[in-house]
């Protein structure tokens, strides 16, 4: 009779055990991993974020309805004569400046993008914009937008840029 047999059975019968216990630890930290990420597909800053980046997705599109997609139809934005209301106004303010062409000429994407919370429905989002491209000079600025949830989805509802 061999007196390993035993002890192999039982090295055996270890490492079985211990590989279940490993995969049962890789598969909660998927789990983990899963609900975390969607955990952020919910947050509302994250949802903000999305929502501001299909603008400059449109802006570089040339896809006027994509960018205004994003604002209430009651939306306000800030002019050099006060503020105007309506999406219709930011619409018509668009294609008597950046659109008059038909489309932008340069590129749109936003940085240093804050997103603030004004309790669980609104938000206040900072940040600035950057035009560039087509063998000009990049053109930058502030911005301040109001966003409320609305529909179940975020818009804004102010623009002042």
């Amino acid at each position: 009779m061999n007196p390993n047999i035993g002890h192999n059975v039982y090295t055996h019968k270890h490492m079985k055990n211990q590989l279940k216990l490993f995969s049962l630890s890789v598969a909660g930290l998927l789990l983990f991993a899963a609900s975390s990420f969607a955990q952020a597909k919910k947050d509302p800053a994250s949802q903000i974020r999305a929502e501001l980046d299909s603008t400059a997705a449109g802006w570089n599109e040339g896809n006027l309805q994509r960018y205004l997609a994003a604002y209430v139809p009651e939306a306000t934005e800030m002019t050099g004569e006060g503020p105007k209301g309506g999406v219709e106004e930011i619409e018509k303010t668009m294609k008597a400046g950046f659109w008059k062409t038909g489309r932008p000429v340069q590129q749109l994407h936003y940085e240093n993008v804050v997103v603030r919370m004004l309790g669980k429905n609104n938000a206040l989002v900072t940040g600035q914009y950057v035009l560039s491209g087509a063998g000009r000079p990049d053109r930058k600025g502030w911005f301040t937008t109001v966003w409320a949830k609305t529909g179940g989805k975020w818009r804004m509802i102010h623009d002042h840029s």
